[in-house]
């Protein structure tokens, strides 16, 4: 480095050491901040909606399965002075221990099945031309939602509006119901474009990381695609197997930037790189070893303990702390991830992507390798934009001032590290308990 670097480096410490109060108050606060809110007394046991669309000579028939609350919960009555609640349609109401149950009311749904149907169908708009089409009830079926039929494809969709659950498997709540029904929409030939969209909004925590599944199955072809949230804004399904591939990539640019512990892993992993080929080794490795383990988790070859997403949570949790501690001990080009490293890391994060997946996808999932590939190539997007955001300017500082440089690599890997801790505590916690 020349001395004309070194010189003006020398204004690095003081200020650094100004911001030092900062950098306290914000290894105190960031784990307040960003630990997430307590669970709502309505409980979720899944936030997955999947839809198949089969293509007839005239209309639709649509196979949909949703979480019977985004159904129900925002019917349950306003409370009362004395503290009763009016139950939702469908549903009655338990006093627990330490809160109001809601459990299905078996006799209320015998009697009018298709009741409960139509509501789903008020709350799901299917539109063509501009033209919202109406829907009839055909089928309703309820099931417990860690026991329910599969529905990865249509044939398991058509098979699992059978015989679903009944007052003899005992008191179910709704927080643990599925609900599928089978719609019936007549237009006037196939309909090769239609939109989707969802009126729905109980207020449910974790409604907005709704996992929803699109399978159109039109003669020849299924595509498929996919969408996070409420689907307050439309899905364009149209007969492009780009368009579909697109919302798979969407999504993985999304599930990347939106998760915190991924974002701050590369981010450190990026801190310390200190030329390009060095930050292209470590993707390449991250890259190779998350694109293995999605796969894998995707089929299903990976231990379904209820013990192991914990495990890899606390797992991802402990590389954010590995990843800033050689940001901030190794940085400068003095260390280096080395390639077997980064791809094992790699391993572990892949896995955490699978999760997001694979309650909708399976082996015999259609499009399934295009659909993996497609959030595979949206993840790789997500992690480069976090690189260019990240390094180009301090690279720059760190060529004009070195130490200034320095710091600021302190400056944001301690945070990380900070939140990190917290979070493998709160995950060992987790996994403890399920040991």
């Amino acid at each position: 480095m020349s001395r004309r670097y070194r010189r003006r480096g020398r204004a690095g410490p003081a200020l650094f050491a100004g911001a030092r109060p900062l950098l306290l108050g914000l290894l105190l606060l960031l784990p307040v901040v960003l630990a997430g809110p307590a669970q709502a007394h309505f409980n979720l046991s899944t936030n997955i909606r999947v839809v198949h669309v089969q293509h007839l000579d005239e209309g639709l028939r649509v196979y949909l399965r949703l979480p019977a609350p985004y159904v129900l919960a925002w019917l349950v009555g306003e409370a009362q002075a004395d503290g009763s609640v009016a139950p939702a349609p469908y549903t009655d109401n338990r006093q627990g221990p330490e809160q109001l149950l809601h459990v299905i009311d078996f006799e209320a749904f015998a009697a009018d099945p298709e009741g409960l149907g139509r509501l789903v169908e008020q709350g799901h708009d299917f539109a063509a031309g501009g033209r919202r089409l109406a829907g009839r009830v055909e089928q309703v079926t309820l099931h417990r939602a860690l026991e329910q039929p599969p529905f990865a494809t249509l044939e398991e969709a058509m098979a699992a509006v059978g015989e679903g659950a009944g007052p003899e498997d005992g008191e179910l709540p709704v927080g643990e119901t599925v609900v599928d029904v089978v719609l019936r929409y007549a237009a006037e030939g196939s309909l090769g474009a239609y939109d989707l969209s969802s009126t729905l909004d109980p207020g449910l925590e974790g409604q907005d990381e709704t996992a929803n599944l699109i399978l159109d199955h039109y003669p020849g072809e299924t595509l498929v695609f996919r969408k996070q949230g409420l689907l307050a804004e439309p899905v364009a399904v149209r007969r492009s197997p780009l368009a579909a591939a697109w919302t798979f990539v969407y999504e993985g640019i999304r599930h990347i930037l939106e998760g915190t512990d991924h974002v701050l892993f590369v981010l450190c992993m990026a801190l310390g790189a200190a030329t390009l080929s060095d930050i292209l080794w470590r993707v390449t490795g991250f890259t190779v070893g998350h694109s293995l383990t999605l796969m894998l988790g995707i089929l299903g070859y990976v231990p379904a303990a209820p013990w192991f997403v914990p495990a890899v949570e606390s797992g991802i949790a402990l590389s954010i702390i590995y990843a800033g501690g050689i940001a901030v001990l190794a940085g400068g080009g003095r260390g280096r991830f080395v390639l077997p490293v980064t791809t094992a890391l790699g391993l572990l994060h892949g896995l955490g992507f699978s999760f997001v997946l694979n309650d909708i996808l399976r082996g015999d999932s259609p499009h399934l390798w295009v659909s993996l590939l497609s959030f595979n190539l949206g993840v790789e997007v997500g992690q480069v934009a976090i690189v260019l955001v990240a390094l180009p300017p301090l690279w720059w500082i760190s060529r004009r001032w070195t130490k200034l440089g320095e710091g600021l690599r302190w400056a944001v890997a301690l945070p990380c590290i900070a939140l990190a801790t917290f979070w493998t505590g709160e995950r060992v916690r987790v996994l403890i308990d399920l040991l």
